[in-house]
C-alpha cells in the first residue's frame, strides 16, 4: 500500500497552501453537531474567534501522523478520514472512520502527541480548533467545557463497543452493525439513513472489522443474497433495516 503524504499543520510550508480563514461557527449548517445548542449569540462570536482557519486535505494525504506534536483538535467540515494505527511489521489497523461534523485529534490530549495516523479518504476540510485557546474559552463556557467532556466520553464509548464488536460478534454481527452505524450518524446529519455512499473500501472495512477482505465480500453477497441490503459498487441500500438489526 503507498504511504500516504503528509499534509503540515505546524508550520506551514511554502510548498503548502496556508489555512484559510473559516466561516464564522454561528452561520455553519453542521454547528448543530459540533457545538452545544444552548450557546448564545455572544458566545458564539467568542468560538468564532478561536476556530479561525479550516485547511483542505486531499484524498489519502494525512492530517496528521503518529508522534506529531498535539496543538489542536479538528472537526470535519466536509468529506471523511479514517484513523490508523500501523503494527511493526507494517501492516495496518484501522481504528475508526470520521465524516462530517465529528471531530479528529483527541487522542493527543492525553500526553501531547498524536497516537494514529488521520487520512483522508476523499478530498476533506477541517476546521482547526487550537487546544490551548478552546481550554481558555472553556472555563469561562460551561455549555462549551460540558460538550468537550461529551465528545471525550463519546471516544471511551467508542472503543468500548470496538473491544466489544472485535471480541465478541461473528463476522455477519460486525458487517451488520457497522452498517447500522453509518445510517444512524447520516440520518443524524440530515441525510438518507437507507442509501449512502462507502468511502472506505472493502480491505479498509475489513481492516476496521477484524476480519479478512474475503470475508467483508462474503457477508456484503450474503445481505443481498437475504435481501437486507443491495449494493451497486460502493452504493449501499438498505432494504430492510429491522432485519439488519435482527441480525
Amino acid at each position: 500500500m503507498r504511504a500516504a503524504r503528509v499534509v503540515p499543520i505546524h508550520p506551514v510550508s511554502r510548498a503548502e497552501p496556508p489555512a484559510r480563514r473559516a466561516p464564522r461557527c454561528s452561520a455553519c449548517a453542521m454547528r448543530a453537531l459540533c457545538m452545544p445548542a444552548e450557546l448564545s449569540a455572544d458566545e458564539l462570536t467568542r468560538l468564532d474567534a478561536i476556530i479561525c482557519a479550516t485547511r483542505s486535505v486531499k484524498r489519502g494525504d494525512a492530517l496528521y501522523r503518529a508522534g506529531d506534536a498535539f496543538h489542536s483538535i479538528y472537526a470535519v467540515r466536509a468529506g471523511s478520514f479514517k484513523t490508523v494505527v500501523m503494527h511493526r511489521e507494517g501492516r495496518e489497523h484501522v481504528t475508526g472512520f470520521q465524516i462530517a461534523g465529528e471531530a479528529l485529534g483527541l487522542d493527543g490530549v492525553g500526553t501531547c502527541q498524536h497516537n494514529c495516523d488521520a487520512i483522508a479518504l476523499e478530498d476533506s476540510v477541517v476546521c482547526i480548533i487550537p487546544f490551548a485557546q478552546l481550554e481558555a474559552v472553556c472555563r469561562e463556557l460551561k455549555p462549551m467545557q460540558h460538550h468537550i467532556y461529551q465528545m471525550m466520553s463519546s471516544e471511551i464509548v467508542r472503543e468500548s463497543s470496538q473491544m466489544m464488536l472485535l471480541g465478541t460478534m461473528t463476522a455477519e454481527q460486525r458487517v451488520a452493525t457497522f452498517l447500522l452505524n453509518l445510517s444512524r450518524r447520516f440520518k443524524a446529519r440530515g441525510f438518507s439513513a437507507a442509501e449512502f455512499h462507502l468511502r472506505m473500501t472493502r480491505e479498509e472495512i475489513g481492516c476496521y472489522l477484524g476480519m479478512k477482505l474475503e470475508t467483508v465480500s462474503r457477508m456484503f453477497s450474503k445481505f443481498q443474497r437475504e435481501r437486507l441490503v443491495a449494493a451497486n459498487g460502493k452504493t449501499i441500500r438498505i432494504l430492510d433495516h429491522e432485519g439488519l438489526a435482527r441480525v
